[in-house]
């Protein structure tokens, strides 16, 4: 049965089970077309299928100390996918370092599937123990970069704060995405940035900020007078899934800082008066 990750979003759902073995299947619709944050140059819609009955434990901030690892049920994963999606889309399927696309045409969106396995994040709670976890998933890249991602959690905390900001936010992070293509008009460090990153960005402006103002363009001023004026700020965000820092690096920091500098200049607003 098709069923919905969380009520008042696109994240639809459906679970299969291999009746000759203990493979479970869990697929569901993430990122920006699930969470009603996509634009017009994200046309590609982003399917996990991921396989739960293989779990990997992770601890702490920077994942340390997991003891698990399942590349080899992760590479059979995406192979016996291709190899569906193949049989299905002849001549219409790419298989790319984390993901598998297949081309869309009149009728369909172009697809973006993603094979990874479920992962259990445990994190330090304030009596300082592992007693506490997250579900995520894993995803064991071609050229064996390990990536781990939150998207349940990314798709239930941002409808949180779609309602907390009487349906601002997710305005607010289109327009935010469309200012992202400033590389059309030359302005590379637009590039640097995904578009998953500006929305995660927007994720962390308070909530008084998206409706201080009923008008769609002042709104979007006190956004971005903000990000301009707390950029010192940028190591301590966090993803729209609140758990991985937005900035993990020096370099992060840069390129995001960056990216808001331009921002800003390029609407010319005046935050001194």
């Amino acid at each position: 049965d098709i069923s919905l990750l969380e009520s008042e979003t696109l994240a639809y759902a459906v679970s299969m089970r291999n009746k000759y073995s203990t493979e479970k299947i869990h697929i569901f619709i993430q990122g920006s077309y699930a969470n009603n944050t996509c634009v017009r140059n994200e046309s590609d819609v982003d399917i996990a299928v991921v396989r739960d009955d293989i779990y990997e434990y992770a601890f702490g901030e920077r994942f340390s100390s997991s003891t698990t690892d399942n590349r080899e049920a992760a590479a059979k994963l995406k192979d016996a996918v291709e190899k569906t999606l193949r049989k299905n889309f002849p001549y219409q399927v790419h298989r790319g370092n984390k993901s598998i696309k297949v081309d869309g045409n009149t009728y369909r969106k172009q697809a973006d599937t993603v094979p990874c396995l479920s992962m259990h994040y445990y994190y330090r709670s304030h009596l300082k123990d592992y007693l506490t976890h997250f579900d995520g998933v894993i995803i064991y890249a071609d050229d064996g970069t390990v990536i781990r991602n939150f998207p349940k959690q990314h798709i239930a905390n941002g409808k949180a704060k779609n309602n907390k900001t009487e349906y601002y936010y997710k305005k607010m992070v289109r327009i935010m995405k469309k200012m992202r293509y400033l590389s059309d008009c030359g302005y590379s460090c637009a590039d640097n940035v995904s578009s998953f990153g500006v929305e995660s960005l927007t994720w962390n402006i308070p909530d008084s900020y998206f409706t201080k103002y009923s008008s769609y363009g002042f709104a979007f001023e006190e956004i971005v007078s903000y990000a301009y004026t707390h950029k010192a700020d940028l190591p301590n965000f966090y993803e729209a899934n609140g758990i991985k820092k937005l900035c993990p690096t020096q370099q992060d920091v840069n390129k995001y800082s960056a990216f808001i500098d331009r921002l800003h200049s390029f609407f010319e607003y005046d935050y001194s008066s």
